[in-house]
């Protein structure tokens, strides 16, 4: 077995009431890219019980413990931003506000 690499997998989880980007992680060999079985064991070892829906744009159906169905979008191209809304928000609560200004 040759050198792994960690992949990062984003994939919006899309319930009634709420819709949340999420990410696993996969492990590659180096130079190969992951297949729908490796989408399918990440999923599954993030606690999605989880069924391929849609091949082509990696939409899976999921059912939780009380037997809801909710979707999984695995987001391939997906590419975070740069910028890290929590941090700077809590960056900003330390800043001393001037009442002056």
């Amino acid at each position: 077995m040759g050198h792994l690499r960690e992949h990062l997998v984003y994939f919006k989880v899309i319930r009634e009431q709420e819709t949340n980007v999420l990410r696993g992680l996969i492990y590659l060999e180096e130079g190969r890219q992951p297949t729908m079985e490796d989408f399918v064991r990440c999923l599954r070892e993030c606690g999605h019980k989880v069924q391929l829906e849609n091949e082509k744009q990696f939409i899976f159906r999921a059912v939780d413990d009380s037997g809801k169905e909710y979707w999984i979008d695995v987001l391939e191209n997906y590419r975070k931003s740069d910028r890290d809304g929590d941090a700077e928000s809590l960056s900003r609560s330390f800043i001393k506000q001037d009442p002056q200004l």
